[in-house]
């Protein structure tokens, strides 16, 4: 494996991780704050980040690398709102997609061409919770601080669930 990369899908393991506590303290958030479905939608955010950490640190030992598991620093639990909490989650999902296209283009800098492969999945995953996040801020916006469109938005959102393809 080249240094380069390896260096890089290191990092993405930490930016994994990083999502992954920052929607485990979401989730807690909005179980104190009374948001059932909410909560839930969080913690299997949280799950699917932790699979994605995974999926990275056993193909960079498959390849003969070295996977390094970060320490993960205390995600941000101080939101105000259910807006405060999607505006989040989107700049999440923005920060780690911006950071997988990154992968990508080193990869055919250096031609790379079985991580860049291995990335592809990376980027069809991001396309879907990019538009996911979109689509809960749009609707929080639309709903404003409407206390029964707050009801109804945590009774539905695991509607929204975005679904992983079998491993």
């Amino acid at each position: 494996m080249i240094a380069e990369i390896e260096t890089l899908l290191n990092e993405q393991i930490k930016y994994e991780a990083k999502a992954s506590a920052q929607y485990l303290s979401m989730a807690c958030w909005a179980d104190t704050n009374g948001y059932n479905g909410v909560a839930d939608f969080f913690y299997t955010q949280s799950e699917e980040e932790r699979v994605h950490m995974t999926k990275l640190v056993k193909f960079i030992n498959e390849r003969n690398g070295h996977a390094i598991i970060p320490a993960v620093e205390k995600p941000r639990d101080d939101f105000k709102s259910l807006m405060e909490l999607f505006e989040t989650f989107l700049e999440s999902e923005e920060f780690v997609t911006s950071k997988i296209n990154n992968i990508i283009y080193q990869c055919l800098q250096l031609k790379d061409y079985n991580v860049h492969n291995f990335m592809q999945w990376y980027v069809a995953e991001q396309l879907e919770e990019e538009a996911v996040a979109r689509t809960l801020l749009d609707k929080m916006k639309i709903i404003g601080d409407d206390k029964s469109g707050h009801y109804l938005f945590d009774r539905d959102i695991n509607g929204f669930q975005i679904e992983e393809e079998p491993k």
